[in-house]
This record gives structure tokens, sequence and C-alpha cells, in this order.
């Protein structure tokens, strides 16, 4: 049984990643693009990463019956915000590393003017994905989508949430500015992208919604505490990225908080309470559960 479960999700994230690939090559492929920064963008964006923030999106839309054309836009969109704030928080004014997913960080391998030019670009090319018309779908629906996903990668999100990661080197914050931090900086992307799922059907109901939505805030708070856990834990080789970057920078985690153990039985509950969400959809919810356990067994 254990075994089918997992063959079924391998399934799932593997259409999943090899659909986003092919969408996000299209995507990319504008000749009115200077060839350089189209490159450079393709750099930062193809052939690498887990693609959660798709997978979300698809088992959300999954779970409620979604149209898989604005599952697929939304699903390209969130994962080019995704990349976009990967390359700027490796800028040598921000975070400063030098490797990100396994390779050269984009301002290594072009440079920093390039690096920053192409944050902005798969920016905007994120909203403007997300805002193609979609026959089938509903305009207040699509209007919401780019609402959800506007205010997760705004100041009042993931922008927000950098800086206040900035302002909290050096500091011993408590567990509730820790968490205040991290739901903005790490966990509203995760959010939205479940949002985005949902938003995705014009028959959803605002009790899906909202079960949708309690889902993505845990969810997305047990992610970066096991992201704190494996910064501290795993090698450099298999994060992709330096290994104990945080600690070098000094900057507040799970683990220097609460310690390693308790960091761990941290992001169990948040994972328990966001499969418990899932329980008030009627719909088909297996690839929700699936990836909730994923994450929380994953190695990098």
């Amino acid at each position: 049984m254990v075994q089918t479960r997992q063959s079924s999700l391998q399934d799932f994230l593997q259409k999943i990643q090899q659909g986003t690939e092919r969408n996000l090559q299209a995507l990319l492929a504008d000749p009115a693009v200077p060839a350089r920064l189209q490159e450079a963008m393709a750099y930062a964006s193809l052939n690498g990463g887990k693609r959660i923030r798709p997978a979300l999106v698809h088992a959300a839309s999954h779970a409620v019956g979604g149209i898989e054309a604005a599952a697929e836009q939304a699903a390209c969109a969130v994962e080019l915000i995704h990349s976009y704030s990967l390359v700027h928080d490796d800028l040598p004014a921000m975070d400063d590393d030098d490797l990100r997913r396994g390779k050269p960080s984009v301002h290594k391998a072009y440079d920093e003017a390039t690096a920053i030019l192409v944050g902005d670009g798969l920016q905007s090319l994120a909203f403007a994905t997300l805002a193609r018309p979609i026959a089938a779908l509903e305009h207040s629906q699509q209007l919401a989508m780019l609402q959800s996903l506007s205010q997760a990668a705004g100041p009042a999100g993931m922008v927000g949430g950098q800086m206040l990661d900035f302002e909290g080197v050096g500091k011993a914050l408590d567990q509730a500015s820790l968490q205040s931090l991290h739901e903005m900086k790490t966990g509203a992307l995760i959010r939205s992208a479940v949002q985005l799922g949902g938003l995705g059907s014009n028959q959803v109901s605002q009790a899906e919604l909202d079960a949708l939505d309690r889902y993505g805030k845990n969810i997305g708070l047990a992610f970066q505490v096991q992201d704190d856990i494996l910064d501290e834990t795993a090698d450099t080789a298999t994060l992709g990225k330096p290994q104990g970057s945080d600690s070098r920078l000094n900057k507040p985690t799970y683990v220097s908080l609460l310690g390693l153990e308790q960091a761990r039985t941290l992001c169990a509950r948040l994972t328990e309470e966001a499969l418990a969400s899932l329980d008030a959809l009627p719909g088909d919810s297996r690839y929700l559960r699936e990836l909730a356990d994923y994450l929380l067994g994953r190695g990098h």
C-alpha cells in the first residue's frame, strides 16, 4: 500500500515537473527579449528545482475539480515568482550565495546586473502569464488569482518577509516573531499556490477555499521548519546550495530557537494540522495529502 502511494505521488510529480518545464520553455522563448537576458532567465528557471509550488497548484485544483488551463498558467506563474526570488536572494547584497540547485547562482554564472534584471523579468512574466485570458474561467476567479499571487509576492508577503529576515539577523526572536517572518517570506507563496489551484474552478465553494487556505498556511510553515532542519543536517551536495548558510549569516531559525528535536516535532504537528484541514473537502484530496507527507520526509 505504501509503495502504491509513493508510486502515485512520483508519477504525479513527474507529470507536473515535465509539464511545467515545457510550459516555461514556451513562455521564455520570446524573440523580443534580448538574447543574453533570455538565456539567463532560462538558466534561472529551467532544468532544476522540485516544482513543489506547481505541484501544490495542480493538487489543489484536482481536489476541487478545477480547470486544467487555469492550473497550468498558475503553476507557471508561481514558479516564475519563486525563481525570481531565488535569483535575488542569492545576490551579494542579500544572502550572498554562490550555489543554487547544484550550479553557480545567476550572478556568478553571468553578473550582478544581469541577475537583477533576470529577477525583474521573471516577476513581470509571472503576472503576464497569470493574466492571460482563460475562456472557461470566470473573470472574477481569474482576478482573485491575480490578487492572491500579488499579495503573496509583495510587501505584505514574500518581500516583507525578506525585510523581516534582514532585521532579524543577530537577534534572538521569540517563536511568534519567527513564525510571522516565515509566514511571509516562505509561507505566503506556498499558501498562494494552494489558493490558486482552488480559485481555478468556477464551482469552488468558500468552505473549500477556507479548507485549502488552512492547509496552505500550515504546510507553508512546515516547509520552512523543515528547511531550517535541513540547513543544519544535510550536506551541500544534497541541498544543491551551501549547507549552514543561515548559521553563517547569523539568522534566527527554528533549530536555533527550539533545538533540532523540537523543530522536528513542530514540523510534524503542522503537517498533521494541514492534513486535518483536508477532511472538509468533499473532492479527491489524495495528492495534497501525499504532498504533505512527502514534504515532511524530504531530504532537500
